[in-house]
């Protein structure tokens, strides 16, 4: 399960964040997947949740944006989606590699992200405020 691999990793580089920030509790950890990669969101999050009990970042939420696919043709310079094989036995949608302009093989721009962009942190201890200063002639 390639899921729980990469829950692993993201919960590893999380955790490694969070140690910089020892008073602050992780409330969200966002994300970047790429359609290419043929993770699945549900079973990234349950991998995520499952990780992450008993441990400074259990009750945090992980958001994963899918990043679309996007090819450029090499041969007629189309950039954009690519071509989709449709299997109807199996219900799977699938991106190929194939440009929908000429029937070429194009080269993947987009659809392999796979990083961690954002992790949100409640720090219990804000920064301490400054005095505030009179202003010369107040009394």
């Amino acid at each position: 399960m390639y899921e729980f691999s990469l829950a692993t990793e993201i919960v590893e580089s999380v955790r490694e964040f969070a140690r910089h920030h020892a008073n602050s509790r992780v409330l969200t950890v966002r994300a970047q997947i790429g359609e290419l990669t043929g993770v699945e969101p549900e079973p990234l999050r349950f991998c995520y949740e499952a990780i992450t009990r008993q441990t400074p970042l259990e009750g945090s939420r992980l958001e994963i944006e899918m990043v679309a696919a996007s090819i450029h043709c090499p041969r007629c310079a189309y950039d954009g989606p690519p071509t989709y094989w449709e299997d109807n036995r199996a219900g799977v949608r699938q991106a190929t590699l194939q440009c929908p302009k000429c029937g070429a093989t194009g080269e993947t721009t987009r659809g392999h992200e796979c990083l961690v962009t954002t992790v949100q942190v409640y720090d219990p201890e804000p920064f301490p405020t400054p005095p505030l200063r009179a202003s010369p002639g107040t009394p």
